[in-house]
C-alpha cells in the first residue's frame, strides 16, 4: 500500500496495529507508531486507543502510560484500556487509582467494562472493603444488573473469603450463566466449603447450565483441596464423556489432586502418559507435591523440565534449593542457586498493601509507593 502511494488514513494504522498485537510483533509495531507520530495521526484517538491495545498485548507497560499520558483527547475506551493492562500485570495501586481519576473527570463515567476491570484488583489484594464500594458504584449507576459484572463480584468476595456476600450477589444475578456458577464453585473450593462446592457443580445440570472447561477445574480445584481423591476421578472421567477435552489446566489439578493425596507415582504415571507435552502448570503441581511429600528425586526431575520452560522463573530454583538445605545437601543447594543466578532469574521484589480508613498505601521492598484514597470510587465528578 505504502509502495503504491495509496493515502494512509485513520482506519489504516489501527488495522495494522491490532495484527501487530496479535503476533507480538513489537519491533514492527513500534515502526508503525514511528510512522503514526511522523504522519501526524498520533492526535486521533481512535489510532490512540488501538496503541494501547498494542503495548499492552505485547507487555510494554512504559509504554502503554506514555502513549496514554500523550494523548490529546481520550474516550472511555482509552480510560479502560490502560486500567486492564496495569490490572491485568499486577499494578493495582495505579489501576485503582486511574479508577478513581477517570470518575472524577469531567465528561466520563467508568462504564461496565471499567468495573470489570478493575474487580480483579480488589480480588488480587483480597481487599473485601474496596470491593465494597465498587460494589457501591454499580449499584448506584445500575450496572450491578450487568451478569459480567456480578460474576465479577461473586469471584471478588470469593477470594476475599466473604463468601456470604459472594453467595448473595448469586443469588440476585436474574441470568445466571457457567461463569456464574463456575465462580460460585471456585469460591466455596478456595474456602473448604467442599460439600457446598460439589452440590453447585450438581446442581447447574439441574438448572440446565451445560458445564464448560472451567467448571471441571473448579471442582477439580475443590476436590483436590478436600483429598477427595476418587471423586476428583470421577468427575474427569465424566468431563471426557461429555467430550470436553482436557486442557493443561485440567491436568495440573489431576497431578495436584494426587499429589497432594500422597500418591506421586501416580501422578507421575499421569504425566508420562498425557497425549501433549505437559506445561508449567503440569510441572509445578507435581513440583509443589514433592515440595509437601519431601521427594527431591522427582521434585528434580520436575524442575529440570520447568528450568527449561522456564529458565528466569526465580522460584522454580527457590523450591528446590530450599529442598535440598532442609535435606542437609547443601552442595546441591549452592549448585542450584549459582545456576539461577547464571540465568539471571531473579525475585521480584514483594508487594504489600495495607488499608487505613480510606488510604489505600502499597509499599515494595520497604519504599512507599503510591496512596489511593477508595473513598473517590463513589464519588460524584
Amino acid at each position: 500500500m505504502v509502495k503504491m502511494g495509496v493515502r494512509l488514513d485513520d482506519h489504516t494504522f489501527p488495522f495494522v496495529l491490532k495484527a501487530c498485537a496479535d503476533n507480538l510483533s513489537v519491533q514492527k509495531g513500534r515502526e508503525i507508531h514511528g510512522a503514526v507520530f511522523k504522519l501526524g495521526f498520533d492526535s486521533d484517538v481512535f489510532v490512540g486507543n488501538t496503541l494501547l491495545l498494542f503495548y499492552g498485548n505485547c507487555g510494554g507497560l512504559k509504554d502503554v502510560k506514555r502513549v496514554f499520558d500523550e494523548m490529546l483527547e481520550r474516550d472511555v475506551v482509552s480510560w479502560n484500556s490502560v486500567i486492564g493492562v496495569f490490572s491485568v500485570h499486577g499494578f493495582y495501586a495505579e489501576a485503582i487509582h486511574l479508577f478513581c481519576e477517570m470518575n472524577l473527570r469531567p465528561g466520563f463515567r467508568p462504564n461496565m467494562v471499567s468495573v470489570v476491570s478493575v474487580l480483579p484488583v480488589c480480588a488480587g489484594l483480597e481487599d473485601g472493603v474496596m470491593g465494597r464500594q465498587i460494589h457501591c458504584y454499580a449499584v448506584k449507576t445500575g450496572l450491578d444488573s450487568q451478569v459480567t459484572v456480578g460474576n465479577a463480584l461473586v469471584d471478588v468476595y470469593g477470594k476475599c473469603g466473604y463468601v456470604k456476600d459472594s453467595r448473595r450477589v448469586f443469588d440476585e444475578i436474574a441470568s445466571r450463566d457457567t461463569a456464574s456458577w463456575n465462580s460460585m464453585i471456585l469460591g466455596y473450593g478456595m474456602l473448604g466449603e467442599l460439600t457446598i462446592a460439589i452440590n453447585l457443580f450438581e446442581a447447574m445440570k439441574e438448572n440446565g447450565v451445560e458445564y464448560d472447561s472451567v467448571s471441571y477445574i473448579a471442582v477439580l480445584s475443590a476436590c483436590s483441596h478436600g483429598g477427595l481423591v476418587e471423586e476428583g476421578k470421577k468427575y474427569f472421567e465424566h468431563m471426557q464423556v461429555q467430550n470436553i477435552k482436557p486442557t493443561q489446566m485440567h491436568y495440573a489439578c489431576m497431578v495436584d489432586l494426587l499429589g497432594r493425596a500422597g500418591l506421586i507415582e501416580e501422578a507421575v504415571k499421569l504425566i508420562e502418559s498425557l497425549p501433549i507435552e505437559p506445561d508449567t502448570n503440569v510441572w509445578g503441581a507435581l513440583l509443589g507435591a514433592c515440595r509437601i511429600h519431601g521427594n527431591i528425586e522427582l521434585a528434580h526431575w520436575a524442575a529440570e523440565h520447568l528450568f527449561k520452560l522456564k529458565p528466569q522463573h526465580s522460584g522454580y530454583y527457590s523450591v528446590l534449593s530450599n529442598m535440598y538445605a532442609e535435606a542437609g545437601k547443601w552442595d546441591e543447594a549452592n549448585q542450584v542457586r549459582k545456576l539461577m543466578k547464571s540465568r539471571g532469574a531473579k525475585k521480584n521484589p514483594g508487594c504489600s498493601w495495607v488499608q487505613i480508613d480510606n488510604q489505600v498505601h502499597a509499599f515494595v521492598a520497604g519504599e512507599r509507593m503510591m496512596n489511593v484514597d477508595s473513598s473517590l470510587l463513589c464519588a460524584d465528578p
